[in-house]
């Protein structure tokens, strides 16, 4: 069963793709297996000048599978989604995601990547993750790079959920438009002012310099936090029954170790 729509645009210059689990788009392995999929396509391609995201249906992601984070499956999982991240730093195509209802979690954390944001005003993004007892280790990275240590250690601590309207306020959202249909017109305006006149091969060069940091940043951090979350987290009490509890439906009993 695919979980991923995905279409060229623009005379192949713009590659769609739709996150569609039927439900909350929730990021499982089969979804990133889809995702990893496309993104070897890609490699070999010079004419893609970008990559969209967007969620079918009225949301983005509810975040990547709770169920998968089960002390057990972690490892492989984060590797799965790691793996994501991974290939898109190495393919240095410009990204654009389109956010409308829940991104939340890992289900924030792919547009979080992106090099550009939009949103509609339903859009209701965070990184919860603290909420179930464990850490976000990419948007652990991301979000300071983009918004600033005293910001991103709100969002990451807290699990504070936000609109679009304060997140553009913060610097993650480029444009929020009031609603779904008036979002892709403009991204659609968008794309044929700022990218579709541009030469593929320069576009991806501008981004592996205009992304130095972040890149590296992201492939020494990611493979560090990775073994963080496994090999001590998830060694813990609380991060265990955080996911349990979760999964069955009732309030962690935290025992703080």
């Amino acid at each position: 069963m695919q979980k991923v729509k995905f279409e060229y645009q623009h005379e192949g210059s713009v590659a769609k793709i739709i996150l569609d689990d039927g439900k909350g788009n929730v990021i499982d392995k089969i979804m990133m297996n889809d995702l990893l999929e496309l993104f070897a396509t890609f490699k070999n391609n010079n004419h893609i000048k970008l990559i969209t995201f967007e969620g079918a249906g009225k949301n983005f992601s509810y975040g990547a599978s709770v169920e998968e984070h089960q002390k057990e499956l972690a490892n492989e999982m984060l590797t799965g989604f790691h793996n994501l991240f991974h290939a898109m730093v190495d393919l240095h195509i410009p990204t654009l995601a389109k956010i409308s209802g829940s991104a939340l979690g890992g289900g924030f954390e792919l547009p979080l990547f992106c090099n550009f944001l939009f949103a509609d005003k339903t859009a209701k993004i965070g990184q919860p993750e603290i909420l179930l007892g464990v850490f976000a280790p990419p948007a652990s990275i991301m979000l300071p790079l983009k918004i600033g240590n005293s910001k991103a250690e709100e969002l990451l601590i807290t699990g504070k959920v936000i609109s679009a309207e304060d997140a553009k306020q913060l610097g993650l959202i480029n444009e929020v438009f009031e609603d779904k249909e008036e979002m892709e017109n403009a991204v659609q305006d968008w794309i044929q002012k700022n990218i579709l006149g541009k030469s593929a091969s320069s576009l991806r060069y501008a981004t592996q310099a205009a992304r130095a940091s972040f890149d590296y940043f992201m492939k020494k951090n990611l493979t560090a936090f990775h073994e963080l979350f496994v090999n001590k987290l998830m060694e813990t009490n609380d991060a265990n029954e955080g996911i349990n509890s979760f999964m069955e439906k009732r309030k962690p009993e935290w025992k703080n170790c």
